[in-house]
């Protein structure tokens, strides 16, 4: 295989094997609009890495957890649902990215390449960036697997029980961005949620436990990821669309199955 085959599989596969478990806490949570909003605040954060001249991946961070800390403020008021909250911030960052980037006159973005990815153009640099954001995020989510666990099921009685609700969920808010940050040059800012939704709706109706769901849910992700990439290659088709179509046809094969099948599976 060609060297930039191979960096793509190696960089789709670190994103899928981390966006599997984030992406579970993300379908327990219901917070698949929540993803989407840090999703699209990423493209204000490359139009501020461009004008400022420093890494992008930085500069995405930056904004999705400043636009994290802004909705988590914005919903102790009691004027707007959650919802329209996030339907407001997520197209008004996505909007404001575009029009950053068109003020920048001295610099050619391919935009494309941002909103749907670019993953055959992943470079050694970007992959040191994936593993080690890849690392990270999962090192931590270790960490924070219990008490984040505790919240999902039921947050009052974790707060009952003396877990720092605040924190674990600021930091799982962090997580999130982090792999939007290292996640967009492989699928793209439009199709990130995709990738942590998808393969873990298609492992819930596989997994007995979440740790089960979790491991379930990057392993249905990296198969996607290489079945995109073949796909692309086998009929000429956009990359990173093609990944979300393949976990999409994977999410459909798993939910065809009878209930028991899947269950034994």
């Amino acid at each position: 295989m060609d060297d930039f085959l191979l960096r793509a599989l190696a960089g789709g596969i670190a994103v899928a094997l981390v966006a599997g478990p984030l992406g579970s806490f993300v379908v327990w949570r219901r917070m698949a609009y929540f993803g989407d909003t840090l999703a699209h605040s990423a493209l204000m954060g490359v139009a501020l890495g461009f004008l400022l001249g420093i890494s992008h991946n930085l500069t995405v961070i930056v904004v999705c957890l400043a636009l994290a800390l802004l909705l988590v403020g914005l919903q102790r008021q009691r004027r707007l649902a959650t919802d329209t909250l996030l339907g407001i911030l997520a197209h008004s960052a996505l909007s404001l990215g575009l029009v950053a980037i068109a003020f920048l006159h001295d610099v050619r973005v391919d935009l494309v390449a941002y909103l749907f990815g670019d993953i055959l153009a992943v470079t050694q640099t970007d992959l040191y960036w994936i593993y080690g954001g890849a690392i990270c995020v999962l090192a931590v989510l270790a960490l924070i697997w219990r008490p984040l666990l505790s919240i999902t099921v039921h947050e009052e009685l974790a707060r009952v029980e003396g877990v720092p609700v605040t924190l674990v969920t600021l930091v799982f808010m962090l997580l999130i961005a982090l792999v939007i940050a290292v996640a967009m040059k492989v699928v793209g800012i439009l199709l990130i949620t995709s990738l942590m939704i998808i393969p873990a709706a298609a492992a819930r109706r596989l997994a007995a436990t979440p740790e089960q769901m979790a491991a379930l849910a990057g392993a249905i992700g990296c198969i996607a990821v290489a079945g995109g990439l073949w796909g692309s290659l086998r009929w000429d088709t956009p990359a990173g669309p093609s990944i979300v179509v393949a976990a999409m046809l994977l999410f459909l094969l798993v939910y065809a199955l009878p209930r028991s099948v899947a269950k034994q599976g």
